[in-house]
């Protein structure tokens, strides 16, 4: 070789060097910013080289394979044989892995992957192993898995994960010939908590009773979850002896004797609770949570507190609440309603006073429907509003009619409900149709019931003053059966009190029930306030309310509710006798 040559072959050999020496700087640069560590094992001479940032995730030293056993002193012993199957696949023929495993402190997961080098006669000749941070990803995964399963604000299960565990145990107790039971547990009147004492209170007032419920949950029969802001669900797996449903409501009304202490304030609760047993009560998780439900609602519509089980007559009950309140919107929609009448008389004279409008409801399939049917079922819905309104313009209508046909001054009297007395826009609603139809705002008497007074006492009064100024008259329906009557009533704009027919039937009957009116009637009238008695049916009776100074009689006696034609009937008699007198 000439000297040319051999200088050629070391100057192409520079070059080569300085390329490789480039690309492996290149590559080192990348190892060793990356957030990984490399782990690469050579089969040939049994040798390793760890890269990257080996110190992140190992404090130990790998030189050789012997030494790689040292990485599964470092880890959770149930991730130390996947991990060995991963690191070891080329015993098996695979030429790739990837594994997720623990350290043993547990603040940090690792991925590994396996990468397998072979030569031409398809024996291992290298391997590569990458090691990748992935506890933020585990984490976050953890987090959705938590939200997805547990309630945030309480840290019971959710309503997913109750449905969830309810079908495995459903199924389990279909093969085992077992019971689940389910309670539906509702905290009573936990709005008042909100509005009265704060939104955070209640939410601590929630916390609180999740973490009692929790503690009844002593073993994986028992699971317990948060469904919405007060309500909770209870299960038993194969009730029995201390482990039933009863036995745990016991520990909960014992529990509930006693105020919880929300940030210095204490409060006291009362539950409602249903329950419902599968397999007698529903076939599916949510079935049961519903009959549950309905049961709940029961005793709250009932007592208010306490605990009942699923029966048959309960969902018959619901089942025909909901086709009545299915009819009761087609019926708002198609303004099926009838407005009938009941004559109020003065005891004096015997001249009609005037008129209290009942409504009447004829359904889709001409069954005449009773108010005390209905009016229940709208008052739990925004219905109430509607009919409400719809029975105000009707009387008022009414009204403008009869007096442009008799030329008469008589009272409409109309039942209004807390519900609808409540609407930012109802006092301006009902002035605006005054107006319209032109009738005198002395002539048009609003009828509440004691249950308006209670949530919002100012309030009410300030609106019952803002009609009282425009001329409307407002008296208190059925007065006496509420607490608050007495207590009230000399700070209430109103003008008339209705004596409740509990009291007129009562009267005649023993000397309590007579002290109880003539104490009504004589308070009520050095008040100033009109006085009308209600379900007077006796001759007896109207006596009697004459003799101690009543004024007004509302009752079968003198008068049924009626259809307007026959008020426009009494209208004209009275209009005959006023001309022969």
């Amino acid at each position: 070789m000439s000297v040319n040559e051999f200088q050629y072959q070391i100057d192409l050999l520079k070059a080569l060097n300085q390329k490789l020496s480039g690309e492996c700087n290149m590559y080192r640069t990348l190892v060793g910013t990356s957030s990984n560590a490399f782990l690469y094992i050579s089969n040939a001479d049994d040798k390793c080289l760890v890269m990257g940032n080996w110190e992140l995730f190992f404090d130990l030293e790998i030189r050789n394979c012997n030494d790689i056993k040292k990485l599964f002193t470092q880890i959770r012993e149930e991730d130390v044989e996947p991990l060995r199957d991963a690191i070891y696949i080329e015993e098996t023929g695979g030429s790739t892995a990837a594994r997720e495993f623990c350290k043993k402190d547990g603040k940090q997961w690792i991925e590994c992957e396996v990468n397998v080098i072979r030569d031409d006669a398809g024996q291992p000749r290298e391997k590569l192993l990458r090691f990748r941070d992935i506890t933020k990803f585990k984490r976050q995964n953890d987090d959705l898995a938590y939200l997805a399963y547990y309630d945030a604000l309480t840290g019971l299960y959710n309503r997913n994960r109750f449905v969830q565990e309810l079908m495995r145990w459903m199924e389990k107790a279909a093969q085992e010939k077992a019971a689940v039971s389910v309670a539906f547990i509702n905290i009573n009147d936990f709005r008042k908590v909100n509005d009265g004492i704060g939104v955070l209170i209640g939410d601590e007032l929630l916390q609180q009773f999740a973490q009692f419920l929790k503690s009844l949950c002593t073993d994986e029969t028992i699971i317990c979850a948060h469904l919405n802001a007060d309500a909770y669900c209870l299960a038993i797996y194969d009730p029995y002896g201390d482990r039933t449903m009863e036995t745990l409501y016991e520990q909960i009304h014992k529990r509930l004797e006693k105020p919880f202490d929300l940030s210095g304030n204490q409060v006291t609760i009362t539950v409602s609770v249903g329950v419902a047993e599968y397999p007698e009560a529903a076939e599916t998780p949510l079935e049961l949570i519903e009959r549950a439900e309905i049961v709940m609602f029961r005793v709250k519509h009932e007592n208010k507190s306490g605990i009942r089980y699923f029966d048959a007559p309960i969902i018959q009950d619901f089942v025909q609440t909901a086709q009545i309140e299915r009819k009761l919107k087609n019926a708002v929609f198609e303004k099926e309603f009838l407005l009938y009448y009941q004559p109020q008389y003065d005891t004096a004279s015997n001249n009609l006073r005037g008129v209290e409008a009942l409504i009447r409801w004829r359904d889709e399939d001409g069954r005449m429907i009773s108010p005390g049917e209905f009016i229940p079922i709208a008052e739990k819905s925004s219905l109430i509003i509607h009919i409400g309104e719809w029975v105000m313009e009707k009387a008022i209508s009414t009204l403008a009619h009869w007096k442009e046909k008799f030329g008469v001054s008589l009272m409409m009297s109309i039942n209004i409900s807390a519900l609808q007395f409540a609407q930012e826009g109802f006092a301006h609603h009902l002035i605006a149709l005054i107006k319209e139809y032109d009738v005198s705002p002395k002539e048009i008497e609003l009828e509440i019931t004691e249950t308006v007074l209670v949530d919002d006492f100012e309030h009410i009064i300030r609106k019952l003053e803002l009609l009282r100024q425009y001329g409307i008259q407002a008296a208190i329906d059925d007065f006496g059966t509420g607490y608050s009557a007495f207590s009230y009533l000399r700070k209430l704009p109103v003008q008339t009190i209705k004596i409740d027919k509990s009291f007129i039937d009562a009267m005649l009957r023993d000397k309590a029930g007579n002290i109880i009116v003539e104490s009504i009637v004589d308070m009520v009238n050095r008040l100033g306030y009109e006085t009308i008695a209600e379900g007077v049916e006796k001759q007896e009776q109207l006596d009697y309310l004459k003799k101690i100074g009543c004024e007004y009689i509302q009752g079968y006696l003198l008068g049924k509710p009626m259809p307007g034609e026959k008020i426009e009937e009494l209208l004209e008699d009275q209009l005959e006798r006023q001309v022969w007198e």
